[in-house]
This record gives C-alpha cells, structure tokens and sequence, in this order.
C-alpha cells in the first residue's frame, strides 16, 4: 500500500474563488486545498457565460463577472472554462452544458496522468455534470451535499438528474446529518453517504485582545456588539436581524451591529440593507464593513460579543466555528445543518426560522449571558480539520484503489 501511486483529484465546482470573485466558494477551497497538502489536486471551476450577458450588467453590475481562464492558487493549477447558460431558462440544460465544457480540460488531464477521481461539490448542476464526465471518461467520482440540495430536490426541473447523479456516485458526502436524510428520504441508500461537516482552521481563527481589536474598530469599549459574516443576499437574513434592533435598543441603547461581507454570486442587498437602516434610524448602530479577506477576519470577530446569523438555509456554515474558535456565542435560525453545529446551548441559541420575536428575545438574552468563551473555543478545536481531511483521503485512496483493480 505504501508503493501505490497517489491518486490525483479533479475537483469539479462551480463555486471557486478567483481574483474576480476572490470571496466565492472559500469554504470549498479551505476544504480541498486541506487535501492537496497530501494528494495531487487540480480545480476545475465551470463558469456560466451568455453571449448577452454584458448587456445584462448594465442593470445588475455584478451578474456573473466571470473568472481568468487560469490561475494558480497556492501552487494548484485552477482552470474556469466556460459554459453556455441562458439567465433565468433552461437551468437544467446547464449539468449537461458544464459536462461538456469541462470536457476538453478532464480529457488532457487525463492523458497527463492527473486524473484518476472527479470530486464534484453540490449534486446539482455540478454532481450530474461529474456522472457525465465520470461516463465519458471511465473515472470514478464522488459528490458533496452541501446545502443547495434542499432546494433542488423539490425542484422538478432538477431532482431528477440530482437523484441520478447521487445514486450513480462512489461515494456521497455531506456536510450536515439533516442534508443526508434528506437524501436518505429520496431513496438514497444510507450506507452511500457518509457526514463529514466541514472543520476550522483554529490557528487562522484565535481570540484576539478585544480593547485592542475594538480600538481598530473605533468601538467604545463598553458597547454590546453583534456580528455577522456572509454574502450581503436576502438569504443570509440580516435584514432580519437589523428588523429587531430597535426593541433590542430599548435595553442596550449602546448596542452596535456589525455586518461582514459583500456580493456574492447569489447576488447583493446591500443597497435595500442600507435603506432599512436608514428607515429604522439606526444609523448609529448598523455598521455595514463591506467584505473582508479571510486573514481579518478573527481581529474583527474579536471585537464582537454575540455572533448572529438569521438565515433561511444552510448546509454547514463554517461561519459558525470560525465565530467559535473566536469564542463568540452563536445566535442562529433552525434550518438546514445550523443545530448539527449549535448543537448544545453552552454554545449558543437556535431559534425557529421567521419568529423575529424568538429571535428578538434571543439575541437579547445572549448580550446579558456570560457566555464561557474558552468552552466554546475548545468546541472549536475539537472540529479541526485534521480528523475530516484523513477521512476523505481514506476514501479517495479506497475508491482509486478499486477502479484500479487493487485491494484496500
């Protein structure tokens, strides 16, 4: 087992950082890139194109903005071929269309001797795009659930071919139990997918002095302060959040919100976020920072003293142990993985998703807690991402192994 060559890894995602959308898919990076330190990876990151697509961000300046044809990141070749996709119409053409724009690029890796396993993220468009490559190719694959599946399954447009592509697979990966039975529920063997939720880097995200983090800040030492981190998309809820700001207020007048992120591909609110703000007169108390690299984040975690996040559905949101490893308490919705992760509440407070008055009364009763920060970063530390990576690179040596006709 020792001589048996590496297997080398395509990961096949349509949601990857580049230098156009640098905060795109990071948690998807953060993973992989994990697994690059130990087996050969390639990124092949699909991009949606239209001919007409330029006239369409006249009106929304940041729809689909594309990606460099190449880029290496951190040593690993990342490729963004482009694939033919019509806005808002025939969305299930684009599992076949992302398959045959990957073609060309699977096909010379191949011949190279870097490809033996198509790892693909999210079973729809990407997970179907991989069973079509996986064909063509004569490779195995194996898929990641990572939450847009709780959508695409209801879809009929959709479930389909995402049903298709999982059952096809070698192996299914999820990042949350709630999203495995989900599929589970949808006839797929239990045995087939395996919960790997996604880990923390703990050294990246560490307390920091919060007098000297709030200085940086500008924010008065004595303040209560929210935090939350995330594309600015209705999704993500901090318009439900800054909705019950102001009977928050009532008891903490010196209260101070602050919100991390900017567009993603999923869109941007920012300008109806800022206009909420203005109606509710909390200029005062809603700050909006725009997006941060990854490497700021933890001096501005440190600043805060209640992570929240409202949002209406989630896969794994790494967000939450990031905000952990910091020692900050979470305040979230029950949706998607979010109580997998808030699982004990030392940690935080899980409230139903739409009841702003539970969520009111929740983020009120976290200002007033003490909270006990080293508990919860030792939470953290205990899903770092050494355990998840050895895990996966069992499997993709399992698999290779097999379609190699060797044992193990």
């Amino acid at each position: 087992m020792g001589q048996t060559k590496p297997p080398n890894i395509v990961v096949l995602s349509s949601l990857f950082p580049s230098s156009v959308q640098p905060g795109a898919g990071l948690f998807i990076r953060e993973r992989m890139f994990r697994i690059g330190r130990k087996l050969p990876l390639t990124i092949v990151a699909p991009t949606p194109w239209f001919p007409l697509q330029n006239l369409i961000r006249r009106f929304k300046p940041h729809f689909r903005p594309g990606a460099p044809r190449h880029e290496n990141q951190s040593g690993i070749d990342v490729w963004f071929p482009r694939f033919f996709s019509v806005p808002g119409v025939f969305k299930k053409l684009d599992g076949p269309m992302m398959a045959l724009c990957a073609l060309p690029r699977l096909r010379r890796l191949k011949a190279s001797g870097q490809l033996d396993i198509i790892d693909a993220h999210f079973a729809y468009p990407d997970g179907y795009a991989a069973s079509l490559l996986s064909r063509w190719l004569s490779v195995p694959f194996t898929i990641t659930l990572r939450g847009t599946e709780t959508r695409h399954v209801s879809d009929p447009r959709f479930s389909g071919p995402l049903l298709q592509a999982i059952n096809r697979a070698d192996q299914v990966f999820s990042v949350s139990e709630s999203l495995r039975q989900l599929m589970i529920a949808h006839g797929t063997k239990p045995e087939k997918i395996e919960v790997v939720g996604n880990g923390v880097d703990t050294t990246r995200f560490a307390p920091q002095d919060k007098a000297t983090c709030r200085q940086a800040l500008d924010i008065p030492a004595q303040a209560k302060v929210l935090i939350s981190v995330g594309g600015l998309v209705p999704r993500k809820g901090f318009h439900r959040v800054i909705e019950v700001l102001p009977f928050i207020r009532q008891t903490h007048p010196d209260l101070i919100f602050l919100v991390v992120g900017g567009a993603s591909t999923e869109g941007n609110n920012r300008q109806q976020l800022e206009q909420q703000v203005k109606a509710l007169k909390l200029e005062d108390c809603v700050r909006i920072l725009g997006p941060r690299q990854p490497h700021e984040l933890s001096a501005i975690l440190s600043a805060a003293d209640v992570f929240v996040l409202a949002t209406s559905n989630e896969g794994w949101a790494n967000v939450f142990l990031e905000a952990m490893a910091c020692g900050l308490p979470v305040v979230t919705t029950d949706v998607g993985g979010n109580k997998e992760v808030v699982c004990d509440d030392k940690l935080g407070i899980v409230v139903p998703f739409g009841d702003s008055e539970a969520l009111c009364q929740a983020i009120a009763s976290s200002l007033n807690r003490r909270w006990d920060n080293k508990k919860i970063r030792h939470y953290a530390e205990e899903n770092a991402w050494d355990e998840r990576v050895n895990r996966l690179n069992a499997h993709f040596l399992r698999i290779t192994n097999k379609a190699r006709g060797q044992n193990g």
